[in-house]
């Protein structure tokens, strides 16, 4: 017969229960804090690119190869073990997913930098951020993500509060209708890169990942620039430092976070959070670029802060 267990044993195996608990929830707790900032780091993007000496797609390009070297160094400090930083040595379901999400990241920049050339940068981020929507579909259906009511309507909430900020300037198919289309269609992209990245997320380091998803973007951007006969070369000093910051600060911070995040967070709520984005950049462009802020708009921020905040409740809960 087994040996009995003894009270020891037992109490050992609820300490130890608590104590895995206990970390799960902290590493909850950090890949939330990861998704709040990077998305606060991804705001200041559309500035950036405002700011740019290049055309938005050459933008997009620089975006993507300045940014190779930070997660190129960050690799290096995770030390991986052979094959599993080595492309060719991945199962062919793994390579196509990284493929596809270099693509569809490429896609995104692109169509997302010329929507902000063609629309306000509030209108631009708010469309592209309608991405929760095609995001929590595509969780239910590919991950079995559990979608209540109650995460539906602090999504509901949030988006609301995304539309109140660019309730002045808002105006699909009017003075901007191609700004707006391509604002949508980003979207659209940016949904099927967040899924892209969760699923990678599950097997490979947010470090290899972004680098070699970013590699991927990069050549499929600067083909793209190229075709377009934009030029990539920024002439000034200015012009170099503000493609830097913009590689390095949304890029390889923002992007990175947020992959992080996507491994230990369900899809949905994480594309949710992610609404955080219009808020910071409509307050962004309202001190550096002028563009106005009404009291409407302070209320959909408010809005935006409650909806995550009760999205985060109900996944805590177990309920998405």
């Amino acid at each position: 017969m087994p040996p009995s267990r003894g009270i020891d044993d037992e109490a050992h195996d609820s300490v130890s229960a608590v104590g895995a608990e206990a970390a799960s929830l902290r590493t909850a707790r950090m890949a939330f804090i990861a998704l709040l900032v990077g998305a606060l780091c991804i705001a200041f993007a559309p500035i950036f690119v405002r700011l740019s000496e290049l055309a938005p797609t050459a933008t997009a390009f620089h975006r993507m190869l300045l940014a190779l070297p930070l997660f190129g160094l960050w690799a290096l400090a995770e030390k991986p073990a052979g094959p599993t930083a080595s492309f060719k040595y991945w199962p062919r379901r793994q390579q196509t997913w990284l493929v596809l999400s270099g693509l569809f990241f490429a896609a995104d920049l692109a169509c997302w930098h010329w929507s902000i050339v063609y629309t306000s940068v509030a209108n631009a981020t708010l469309l592209a951020n309608g991405a929760p929507i095609f995001v929590t579909m595509a969780a239910w259906w590919l991950f079995g993500e559990r979608i209540t009511l109650r995460f539906l309507f602090a999504m509901a909430l949030a988006l609301g509060g995304a539309a109140l900020l660019v309730r002045a300037s808002f105006d699909i198919g009017g003075t901007h209708p191609l700004g707006d289309v391509l604002g949508i269609v980003t979207a659209m992209f940016y949904a099927a890169y967040i899924i892209s990245i969760k699923a990678l997320r599950r097997t490979m380091s947010t470090a290899v990942l972004m680098g070699y998803s970013g590699m991927i973007s990069a050549l499929a951007l600067c083909g793209l620039a190229v075709a377009a006969g934009e030029s990539v070369w920024p002439l000034t000093l200015r012009g170099w430092s503000i493609l830097f910051l913009l590689a390095w600060v949304s890029q390889g911070v923002g992007q990175g976070l947020i992959a992080y995040g996507l491994a230990h967070l369900p899809a949905s709520f994480s594309s949710v959070s992610l609404l955080l984005q219009p808020a910071a950049a409509a307050a962004l462009a309202w001190m550096m670029l002028g563009e106005a802020l009404s009291g409407w708009q302070a209320l959909g921020g408010a809005a935006v802060l409650l909806g995550i905040w009760l999205a985060r409740r109900a996944t805590r809960a177990g309920r998405v």
